[in-house]
């Protein structure tokens, strides 16, 4: 009886020590780029591929000296900005696709999400939502075509104003093909350094 007693006491002990945790900070990196500062956290907690990916591309430190090369303008002061790894050979093979609709996260202002053409396709390259861009999510009405959406996997947390200056920097009027022809910067806007902070 009194080894019983011991167990239960003894189980209700490390529940309440386990309740009594803080949760698990998440790990947050500055880009430091020619425009300024930004500061990111990533979900690593609800869409871990996708924000382990871009935290394996920082560690690598193959983020730095890459560009943010565009800057999509869905109305006034608002849409949405692309850079990332271009070279191939800095690139790692491509993830598994995290939609908005399993995770929970939505392209909201600030948030951090992956482009890609194919679902399982994103490598190295990344958005930034400046204003709400909830098309991008997962659903029957997602510009993904697929209806599969685009993977957040984070937001900003520091620096929208410098995302918001990327966002209004001039653009080439004949550069990019296809839906991307006008949204190129010109000049490019440079990541020096992307490094984590906890």
């Amino acid at each position: 009886m009194l080894k019983r007693i011991l167990i239960v006491a003894t189980l209700a002990l490390f529940g309440a020590m386990a309740q009594a945790q803080p949760p698990r900070a998440l790990p947050r990196v500055a880009l430091e780029t020619d425009a300024g500062r930004i500061v990111l956290e990533l979900d690593t907690a609800r869409a871990p591929v996708t924000a382990g990916n871009f935290l394996r591309y920082v560690d690598g430190r193959r983020l730095d000296g890459t560009e943010f090369y565009r800057a999509m303008r869905t109305g006034e002061g608002a849409g949405l900005i692309q850079g990332g790894v271009r070279d191939p050979r800095r690139l790692f093979p491509p993830i598994a696709h995290e939609p908005t609709s399993e995770t929970g996260l939505s392209h909201v202002d600030g948030a951090l999400s992956v482009p890609r053409f194919a679902p399982g396709s994103a490598q190295g390259d990344f958005t930034i939502m400046v204003g709400p861009q909830v098309y991008l999510d997962a659903g029957p009405n997602s510009a993904s075509g697929d209806g599969l959406g685009y993977a957040v996997f984070g937001r900003v947390v520091e620096g929208m104003e410098v995302a918001r200056r990327i966002l209004a920097a001039p653009t080439s009027p004949t550069e990019g093909e296809g839906v991307m022809r006008g949204q190129m910067l010109s000049p490019r806007i440079r990541v020096v350094t992307a490094r984590r902070l906890n």
